[in-house]
């Protein structure tokens, strides 16, 4: 699986990040069938193995783990079917466990220093992380050194302000709580977090 092209494709990706997700399968298939089929189920989910093991039996969906911190987690994650991996920060063991295992990871980076660490260790591509604090010209101001680093941008973006992102060149931009909300997560709201998926796509596709 070429990531960076799917990403490219796509412009946009989901994190979930719940303290309680309901049905997995008929979350995984909402998102998919909105056409926001890169879907990360974070490690700060409880037993978000068991999520992804579940997610990954649907067809279409381009399953990836969210703050891998351990080469503990990647393996897990690897074995439950992630097909990528994304991190807070810089974990060289991370990264070092997704490469024997040729799985691509997204390293969470905010300086320009830790951008081009994130490159030296092998990141497939670099979420800056948090986004919002920043704003989209920071993007602008990190392709001036950086051109050819595909920058994901993550945290704080909206369905408002997503097109902003990949105007000032970031690859794509990932969906957050404004799509998939711990609480439509827990009552499994399938219908409204479809329409809330549908418009971050829309507006993405707008650009």
């Amino acid at each position: 699986m070429d990531l960076i092209a799917e990403l490219g494709a796509r412009r946009a990706l989901c994190i979930i990040r719940a303290p309680h997700i309901a049905d997995p399968v008929g979350l995984a298939r909402t998102l998919v069938d909105a056409g926001l089929p890169i879907v990360e189920f974070a490690f700060t989910t409880p037993n978000a193995v068991r999520l992804m093991e579940q997610a990954a039996t649907v067809d279409g969906l381009i399953l990836g783990a969210g703050t891998v911190m351990t080469e503990q987690n990647a393996r897990d994650a690897i074995n439950a079917g992630a097909k990528f991996l994304l991190t807070p920060g810089l974990r060289p063991s991370v990264t070092d466990e997704a490469a024997r295992h040729d799985v691509p990871v997204v390293l969470g980076a905010m300086t320009p220093t830790e951008v081009a660490d994130a490159v030296d260790l092998g990141a497939a591509a670099v979420k800056v992380f948090p986004a919002g604090r920043m704003g989209p010209g920071y993007f602008k101001d990190l392709h001036g050194p950086y051109p050819e680093v595909p920058l994901v941008a993550s945290g704080g973006l909206t369905t408002e302000n997503a097109a902003d992102y990949l105007r000032a060149g970031a690859l794509a931009v990932t969906a957050g709580s404004g799509v998939v909300s711990g609480q439509l997560a827990a009552e499994s709201d399938l219908a409204e977090i479809g329409r809330r998926a549908k418009e971050f796509v829309d507006a993405v596709n707008r650009v």
